[in-house]
């Protein structure tokens, strides 16, 4: 009896111990929440007991048939699809699980004849030869399957929910002020334009439908070792989707050197599009580039990054090189703005960069970020700075014909209106500039006292800037040699300054001291063109002797005489003179008339006996209307005057 118990065969111990261990495994694996990483694990321990179990059957002559039978079946399958043309996923579910299946049995079987002994087995190496050309062969159909789901289900989407605040017309420094217009410019709160762009929109870039497809295939290439080949077809297509998206949006894989030859015109288009297309970009499309990455990659460690960074870098690297192309350039005041736009799309995108960059093989795109935010910061302030000496500098060599707003304060009031939609950013950059202002308020709300608003760093700017402008237009004013017209001029000027800052939220920070200090400057100047032009023209009209009825009737027409030759000459040259503000036209109007037309009615009350005799060339009422022609900006004369 001990005999016959000492030659049972060993193998069937072994088997009943690989039995119990593949009956663990198979319990674990049906475990649900588990991690893929452990799953991946179960079902390569899965293989492998398998393979004992077929290697001890071997060696009672059993194993390497249940093998091949296993193999063949899986070929079947998988060799069916190599003939017909169509694509697997398009054929339906059932067809996809099949295939699958056969993949992961063939998988199953390479990976277990791999770990056992094949040294001595020459039917063992035959078959693993076999198993792993079926396998490539399907991995091969499997990249094709996953490139042509990626295509067809890729789905494209319109920026409808974000815009570019920076639509408005440019305005374009010059020495000709040729772009020059005063036209109402619609002015925005730039704590709107942020909230409204603030959030992620993350879309399905890739139908959702689909997506449990993708990860059944990267579980097989994955388990089956074909993990690099599943991320270069999706890298592929990803990378080719986000750059033909970067075509859609207008934006241009544009050298440094292309970009420092640009005419401003075309620059200026290029930098509008850029601050639209990078928070499109980042916050939309990369954010759910990125999501569609974790959704298929998720369970594989770092594998979910590297895919995502090798889609969007050279995208990305783009958008960068033009930004730091820009910042090389020349330091152009009309820049200044779309500087501001592309400093402030980088600060607040800052946060995203860094949430969706943060493995340690993305670092130099952040790196790169916040390098090109501080050198557009800088170019930012030197273009400020340039906008400055521009205005200081801008010199004439003529007077500007008929006294109006000069070209110069219209470009400077109506690029500075929209300096408060960078109130924030603008003091961020200038609080270091000037040592006297650095402690001031440096973020001003608009809900905050005026007084703050008005201590601010770009509220002494501002203020720095307009003084510029007025010294120079005070330089302008020389060049008239009649006084008169020098008060006309500056007149205009000045009310201009404060009707720009009365009209817009600059008046928050130039404040109501600088507004009523600026009113009676032009005021001034109104009062000082009538003493300069009317004085001469009245004195004609002065009493010599206020203690009689009238005059002698000789000096009487000598009077009149006088009067008519300085007022035809007033007419004559001041209608081509212009106030462009009808109500500052028709103030000064009022005001003139109040005085001439006074004077000359008084004059010849007093002098009635002789107001019958052709010496009186013009009546009260043709004064009085003659003098509405005056600031018209059209030279005529008494005798072509529609009054007359």
């Amino acid at each position: 009896m001990d005999g016959c118990q000492s030659g049972v065969p060993t193998y069937e111990g072994d088997l009943h111990v690989v039995a119990a261990a593949h009956h663990i495994v198979k319990a674990l694996g049906a475990t649900k929440n588990l991690s893929d990483d452990l799953r991946k694990i179960l079902i390569d321990l899965d293989s492998h007991l398998s393979m004992i179990t077929s290697n001890i059957d071997s060696k009672g002559g059993r194993g390497l048939v249940d093998v091949e039978e296993r193999l063949d079946q899986a070929e079947r399958k998988i060799m069916r699809w190599e003939t017909d043309p169509m694509m697997i996923w398009d054929s339906g579910p059932k067809e996809a699980s099949d295939y699958l299946e056969a993949v992961d049995e063939t998988g199953k079987l390479v990976d277990g004849l791999r770990g056992l002994s094949v040294h001595e087995n020459r039917k063992q190496k035959e078959i693993l030869h076999r198993a792993m050309n079926i396998l490539q062969m399907a991995m091969s159909r499997l990249e094709e399957e996953l490139i042509h789901i990626l295509v067809r289900h890729g789905q494209q989407f319109e920026p409808k929910h974000m815009y570019s605040r920076s639509i408005r017309k440019d305005i374009v420094y010059d020495e000709s002020f040729i772009s020059v217009e005063d036209e109402p410019i619609k002015e925005t709160s730039s704590r709107n334009y942020s909230n409204d762009e603030s959030g992620e929109c993350i879309v399905d870039l890739v139908h959702a439908d689909v997506i449990p497809d993708i990860k059944s295939i990267a579980k097989v290439m994955f388990t089956s070792n074909y993990g690099p080949e599943f991320c270069e077809a999706l890298i592929s297509v990803q990378k080719e989707a986000l750059e033909q998206y970067f075509s859609f949006l207008g934006t241009e894989n544009l050298s440094i050197e292309d970009v420092l030859k640009m005419e401003w015109t075309c620059l200026s288009s290029k930098m509008n599009k850029w601050t639209w297309s990078m928070k499109i970009i980042v916050r939309v499309y990369l954010a759910s580039e990125k999501q569609l990455c974790d959704q298929v990659l998720g369970g594989l460690g770092s594998v979910s990054s590297y895919c995502f960074l090798e889609i969007s870098k050279a995208t990305i690297l783009c958008l960068l090189n033009f930004g730091e192309a820009v910042a090389m350039g020349p330091h152009r005041p009309e820049k200044l703005l779309r500087l501001l736009d592309m400093y402030e799309t980088l600060a607040c995108l800052l946060r995203d960069i860094d949430t969706l960059f943060s493995e340690e093989a993305g670092s130099f795109i952040q790196l790169q970020f916040h390098e090109l935010l501080e050198r557009l910061g800088e170019s930012a302030i030197a273009a400020f700075e340039a906008f400055r000496v521009a205005i200081s500098s801008n010199g004439s060599l003529y007077p500007f014909a008929g006294g109006g707003v000069h070209p110069l304060n219209k470009y400077v009031m109506n690029y500075i209106r929209m300096f408060p939609e960078y109130c924030n950013t603008l003091n961020l950059l200038l609080k270091n500039q000037h040592p006297g202002v650095a402690d001031q308020v440096t973020e001003p709300d608009y809900g905050l006292d005026a007084s703050l608003l008005t201590s601010c760093p770009m509220a002494y700017h501002l203020r720095s800037i307009t003084s510029c402008l007025e010294s120079n237009l005070h330089k302008k004013s020389q060049l008239y040699k009649d006084e008169a017209l020098q008060h006309i001029f500056l007149m205009n000027n000045i009310h201009y300054l404060v009707q720009k800052v009365k009209g817009s939220e600059l008046r928050l920070f130039f404040g109501d001291e600088w507004i009523r200090k600026h009113n009676a400057m032009f005021q001034q100047h109104a009062m000082n063109y009538e003493r300069a032009t009317w004085s001469s023209v009245v004195s004609f009209l002065k009493d010599d002797n206020p203690g009689s009825s009238s005059m002698s009737k000789s000096t009487f027409k000598e009077r009149c005489k006088g009067f008519s030759v300085a007022f035809e000459e007033v007419y004559k040259t001041q209608t081509s003179w212009s106030i462009p503000d009808p109500e500052l036209r028709e103030d000064l109007r009022i005001s003139t008339s109040l005085k001439v037309v006074l004077a000359y009615r008084t004059f010849l009350g007093r002098n009635l006996a002789y107001t019958d005799d052709k010496c009186v060339k013009h009546t009260v009422e043709h004064v009085e209307n003659s003098l509405l022609d005056l600031f018209e900006g059209s030279s005529r004369s008494l005798r072509n005057s529609r009054r007359w």
